[in-house]
C-alpha cells in the first residue's frame, strides 16, 4: 500500500507542505497516480534513514497485524550484545559477529556469512556517531530457533572503530545486525529500530557500551515513549 502525502507528514511529523517541497525537489520518491502523490513505504524508510530523519515506525504496523511486530527489546534479547569484536581486518569482523548469533542450523550460519561479506558495504547503512544499522534493501531472512516467530537483534562493539564505506569514508563502531523471518518484518523492526537510535537515551546506552540489560531496558523504555 502507498501512502498519501498527509500520512507521510503525520509519519514524518512534518507539515504537507514540507513533504511536497521535498517531492518537487526530487529528494524523496513519489508517483503521481490519479493526480495525486502515492509514496512507497519501504522509500519512505530508506529516504528517512539515510537522511537520519526520524519516521514513526507505524509505518509497516498495518502489514502485520500492528501486534505482529517484534519489539526492539525482545529482538535485542534474542540477538544479544557482545562486545570486545575485533575490527583490524572488516572481513573477519563480520564473521566474529554472525559466529555469535544464536542460528538453529550452522549450515545456515555459513550461507549468511558468504551472503553477508557479498554485499556492499555488508548490507549496513552507517547512520551517524559510529553506529551502522541493517540497509532497508538488504533484509536477512531467516528461519529462527525453533518455536521462534520474531525476528533476532544483535548488538556488536568493535575494538576499534572501523572503515565500512570507503565511498562516504565513513566509520563505525557499533553494529546491529538483524534476521527476520519475513521481508515485511525486517521493514517493521528496522523502523522501529531507526527510532529507538534517535532516542537519546537509547542512543546513549549504545555509545557508553553499557551492559546488554540496561541497552534493553532503555530499547524498551524508547519504544515506550514511541
Amino acid at each position: 500500500m502507498r501512502l498519501s502525502v498527509s500520512e507521510v507528514a503525520s509519519l514524518l511529523n512534518a507539515g504537507e507542505e514540507r513533504v511536497y517541497d521535498w517531492i518537487e525537489d526530487g529528494q524523496l520518491p513519489a508517483q503521481r497516480i490519479r493526480g495525486e502523490y502515492r509514496i512507497n513505504r519501504t522509500e519512505l524508510l530508506e529516504w528517512a534513514t539515510a537522511r537520519e530523519v526520524a519516521l514513526a515506525p507505524r509505518v509497516f504496523a498495518d502489514s502485520l497485524g500492528g501486534s505482529g511486530i517484534t519489539s526492539v527489546a525482545a529482538a535485542l534479547l534474542a540477538g544479544g550484545v557482545a562486545y570486545d569484536i575485533p575490527s583490524s581486518d572488516a572481513g573477519a569482523a563480520i564473521r566474529q559477529i554472525v559466529a555469535s548469533l544464536p542460528l538453529a542450523d550452522e549450515g545456515d550460519r555459513e550461507a549468511l556469512q558468504q551472503f553477508v561479506l557479498a554485499r556492499e558495504a555488508f548490507g549496513l547503512a552507517v547512520i551517524g556517531d559510529g553506529i551502522a544499522i541493517p540497509q532497508v534493501r538488504t533484509p536477512v531472512v531467516l528461519p529462527l530457533r525453533s518455536g521462534s516467530s520474531g525476528s533476532l537483534l544483535s548488538l556488536s562493539f568493535l575494538t576499534r572503530p572501523l572503515l565500512i564505506s570507503s565511498e562516504k569514508n565513513r566509520v563505525v563502531d557499533s553494529i546491529f545486525f538483524l534476521i527476520s523471518p519475513t521481508v515485511t518484518s525486517h521493514l517493521a523492526v528496522l523502523a522501529k529500530l531507526t527510532a529507538c537510535v534517535n532516542d537519546d537515551g537509547f542512543h546513549t546506552a549504545v555509545k557508553r557500551r553499557r551492559n546488554g540489560v540496561d541497552i534493553v531496558q532503555a530499547a524498551a523504555d524508547a519504544e515506550a515513549a514511541l
